[in-house]
C-alpha cells in the first residue's frame, strides 16, 4: 500500500535495506535510483526478485548506480558436503590439487541431488524436500508463469516441457523435441510457443542454458553451437519427473547427468566471484567437453565429470585429446584439466589431469 501511495516511504529507515521481490512493483527501481544521486552513499539498497521484469524503456538503465549479481542456490561446499580444499580459484591459477579421501556413496550422492542447494530444505528429510520442490514446480506451473507471461499459459503443457527438460537434463535437445513431448497426444507445439515457454522459464530462473564454447582450433573442425539445457538445480528435474532417492540409484545413466548437471550449478557459484562463465564443448567428431570455466582475463579450465572412478582415464584421455586441438598460440594453454568425480582423493595424475572430487571443490 506505502508503494502504490508514496514509493519513497518504504526507502527511509536503517540501512541497506532489503527490498524483496522488487520486480513486483518496477517504479522503486527508478526511485531507488533518484535517493541513490541524493545520498552519494554507495551500498544503501539491496533489491532481490525471483524473477526478471519485463523490459521497461520508462526504467533507467542504473548504469554507475546499480551492481547486478546473480543469487543461485547453494553449492555442495555451502551445504556442508565438501571441505572445500581444492579451490577453484587455485586451480584457476594453476596450482595442483591435492584433498585426503572423502567418498560419497551413490545413495549419498543421490540424496545430495534430490535435497538441491536450497537453505531452508538443510534439516528436512529428503522425501519432505522432494515434496516442497513438487510443490513449488505446482506454484510455478499454476501461478508465476501466468503472472510473468501476462497471459495463461497452459500448466498442463507447461507441466510436460518440464518432465521433457528433466529427461533431457545436461544435453543438447533440440526445441522439436521438447515440443513433440510438450505437446502430447494433441501434437507437437509450434516452435514460437516452446520458445516463448522456454523464455518465460528462464525468466523465472527455473531453468538456465550452458553455451556452447568456441575456441580458436589448430584445425578447420566445426564446433556446434547448442546449449546444454540445466535446471538452476538438477533438484527441480528430479521433482518435475517425480523420482525419488531410490529411483536414482536404480538409474545411473539418469544419475550421471543429474551429477554432471549439479557440477555445473556448483561451477557457476564457484566462478561468480572470478567473473568467470561457464560453457560446454563439442565438435563435430562429438568430441565433447563438459564443462569449461572462462574467465576475462582469458585464463581458461576444462573439466569432465565422471560418475565413478572407474571412468576417470577416459574423462583425462578425452580431455587431452580436447587439449591437443586447441590452438594454444590464440587461445592460451589451460590453467587445468580436470576430472571431477563424486568423492575420493584429490591429485594431479602424470599426465597432467587434475582428479578433483566433489566432496573436497570449493572457492
Amino acid at each position: 500500500l506505502a508503494l502504490a501511495i508514496d514509493p519513497s516511504q518504504v526507502l527511509e529507515g536503517a540501512t541497506p535495506r532489503l527490498l524483496d521481490e522488487w520486480q513486483e512493483h518496477p517504479s522503486i527501481w527508478n526511485e531507488v535510483r533518484r535517493e541513490v544521486d541524493r545520498r552519494k552513499v554507495p551500498g544503501q539498497f539491496i533489491l532481490t526478485g525471483s524473477s526478471v521484469p519485463n523490459d521497461d524503456t520508462n526504467r533507467h538503465s542504473g548504469a554507475g548506480r546499480f551492481s547486478i549479481l546473480k543469487m543461485r542456490p547453494m553449492t555442495v561446499f555451502e551445504t556442508g558436503h565438501s571441505t572445500g580444499t581444492i579451490s577453484l580459484a587455485r586451480l584457476m591459477e594453476g596450482e595442483s590439487p591435492r584433498s585426503k579421501q572423502r567418498d560419497l556413496s551413490i545413495a549419498d550422492l543421490a540424496d545430495l541431488i534430490v535435497r538441491g542447494g536450497w537453505p531452508r530444505h538443510l534439516e528436512l528429510s529428503s522425501r519432505a524436500a522432494a515434496h516442497s520442490i513438487r510443490d513449488y514446480l505446482d506454484n510455478i506451473r499454476h501461478v508465476d508463469v501466468q503472472r510473468v507471461a501476462g497471459g495463461h499459459r497452459d500448466p498442463e503443457r507447461l507441466q510436460r516441457l518440464l518432465r521433457s527438460l528433466a529427461r533431457n537434463v545436461a544435453t543438447e535437445v533440440a526445441i522439436d523435441v521438447l515440443a513433440a513431448d510438450a505437446g502430447g497426444d494433441y501434437g507437437p507445439l509450434a516452435h514460437n510457443t516452446v520458445v516463448d515457454y522456454l523464455d518465460v522459464l528462464e525468466r523465472l530462473m527455473v531453468i538456465e542454458n550452458q553455451p556452447a564454447w568456441s575456441p580458436h582450433l589448430r584445425s578447420r573442425t566445426t564446433l556446434r553451437r547448442s546449449v546444454k539445457r540445466h535446471f538452476v538445480d538438477p533438484s527441480l528435474a528430479v521433482a518435475a519427473l517425480g523420482a525419488t532417492t531410490d529411483r536414482l540409484v536404480r538409474d545411473l545413466a539418469a544419475l550421471g547427468l543429474l551429477f554432471e548437471s549439479l557440477v555445473v550449478r556448483d561451477m557457476r557459484v564457484l566462478s561468480q566471484p572470478l567473473d568467470g562463465e561457464v560453457f560446454h564443448y563439442r565438435d563435430k567428431s562429438d568430441l565433447e567437453v563438459d564443462v569449461i570455466v572462462q574467465l576475462p582475463d582469458s585464463r581458461w579450465g576444462a573439466f569432465e565429470v565422471k560418475l565413478g572412478a572407474a571412468r576417470i582415464d577416459e574423462g583425462a584421455a578425452s580431455l587431452l585429446k580436447f587439449a591437443s586441438k586447441i590452438d594454444n598460440a590464440l587461445t592460451g594453454e589451460p590453467s587445468v584439466l580436470g576430472v571431477i568425480t563424486p568423492g575420493g582423493y584429490g591429485y594431479l595424475r602424470p599426465d597432467g589431469v587434475a582428479v578433483i572430487p566433489m566432496t573436497a571443490l570449493g572457492p
